[in-house]
Formats: C-alpha cells, sequence, structure tokens
C-alpha cells in the first residue's frame, strides 16, 4: 500500500524533504507502526523522529499513533507549534 507522507517545521529541515510517497510493506498499518518504519531507515531519520512530542495528521485530521492508515492516504508529521 503506498501513503503519501508530508513533514513540516524542524522536522522537514531534520529530514532534508518535505514528503514522500512510500510503499508501506505488510505490518505497518497506523501511525505509530509508519513512525517506526521510517525510523528504521538509520540515525538521521530515527532521531527526528523519536522526539516525543512529534505531532500527527491522517488526511488532514489530528491524528494518534494507534490511528489507522489505507492506501492513498495522506499522514503529516509535525512538531507543536509554539507562537510567541
Amino acid at each position: 500500500m503506498q501513503v503519501k507522507i508530508l513533514y513540516f517545521a524542524g522536522l522537514r529541515e531534520a529530514l532534508g524533504c518535505a514528503g514522500e510517497t512510500v510503499e508501506l510493506p505488510v505490518g505497518v498499518g497506523n501511525v505509530g507502526e509508519l513512525r517506526a518504519f521510517l525510523s528504521a531507515r538509520g540515525d538521521s531519520w530515527q532521531t527526528p523522529l523519536s522526539r516525543g512530542n512529534l505531532r500527527f495528521a491522517v488526511n488532514q485530521r489530528m491524528a494518534g499513533p494507534e490511528s489507522a492508515i489505507g492506501p492513498g492516504d495522506e499522514v503529516a508529521f509535525f512538531p507543536p507549534v509554539t507562537g510567541g
């Protein structure tokens, strides 16, 4: 199954890309499993994605690690936003 992934703010800068389309292996069916799959790419991915305060959205709706993802879904990863 393919999903579109978007990376925002400091996460985009740390990973060096704004987004990608990824073919997921069998067994990756929720946001938490997707996060683990992407983190397994190596340290340059694991460190930014291991932040405990990351936020997620599936198809532009806030989501949690247990939120299901399906073929063609858009999954966004972003750090919390602060303002002043």
